[in-house]
């Protein structure tokens, strides 16, 4: 899957909505910004996961649900939430 700003924010509205057990439609979009990041982990590494050290191009979305914000980072290849319960996930690959 190849994504662009909107689908990848749709992604994650799909994710956190399945985390929190509650209706996409209560996620809103805080936002969604361009952002370059350090590595291919968009600078939300899991576990000891190998990391190619190139600079990355996507995007920080931030949602808000139940008066909190949630952090997910994208590019085109892949969607990561970071520190949610205080843990990366990668959400797609």
């Amino acid at each position: 899957m190849k994504f662009s700003k909107d689908s990848a924010t749709e992604e994650a509205k799909r994710d956190l909505a399945k985390r929190l057990n509650i209706a996409e439609s209560e996620i809103k979009t805080v936002s969604a910004t361009d952002s370059d990041f350090p590595n291919m982990s968009l600078g939300a590494p899991v576990g000891d996961e190998a990391i190619a050290m190139m600079i990355a191009t996507g995007w920080i979305i931030t949602l808000g649900a139940n008066g909190k914000n949630y952090e997910y980072r994208a590019d085109k290849y892949s969607l990561r939430l970071r520190g949610f319960n205080g843990t990366n996930y990668i959400v797609k690959s």
